[in-house]
């Protein structure tokens, strides 16, 4: 991400550019993260989404190679539901306390049309995934894709959510 300040008189400008890498099918990622986004893949499919009828998968890779999935899961009462980022995200958390988060593969998928446009994280995940990202001190690459087709990838969460709100407001 970089930014610049403008002056004009008493206003100030910022600008904010991120830079985000696009690739034109899964086959051009390295094996790893093929590797990554199959499970993406195969969690987006036990996906639990019957009101949406869209599908998501998220999968992540821990500092110790553990692989962690999650997908969405709705609910009749709209927002007791819960993404496929923060569900993989929380359940790591849950599991391995203290683990690194490198890599975050994920896929989407509507049950009423194709997806060939990458579907990055929604706004709340973003933020989830910020507090991570802050706590563990070192950023985490995010690959997103539809069903199928291109993939972009972002060196880090800043790089979807620049000017994160994090714990150092409070």
């Amino acid at each position: 991400m970089e930014t610049s300040t403008t002056n004009t008189r008493d206003l100030k400008k910022l600008k904010i550019e991120t830079h985000l890498e696009v690739f034109d099918s899964l086959s051009e990622l390295p094996i790893d993260i093929q590797e990554l986004m199959n499970k993406a893949h195969e969690a987006r499919e036990n996906a639990y989404a019957p009101y949406s009828h869209f599908k998501v998968g998220a999968a992540l890779r821990l500092d110790s190679g553990a692989i962690v999935l999650g997908n969405n899961q709705e609910n009749a009462a709209f927002p007791s539901g819960l993404c496929a980022e923060r569900v993989a995200v929380f359940h790591a958390g849950a599991m391995y306390p203290g683990a690194t988060i490198t890599t975050l593969a994920i896929t989407a998928r509507s049950l009423k049309h194709n997806v060939l446009t990458p579907i990055p994280p929604c706004g709340a995940c973003r933020q989830s995934l910020a507090e991570y990202e802050v706590v563990q001190k070192t950023p985490m690459a995010i690959y997103f894709m539809g069903e199928r087709g291109k993939v972009v990838k972002a060196s880090s969460v800043k790089g979807l959510l620049p000017l994160i709100f994090d714990s150092s407001y409070l």
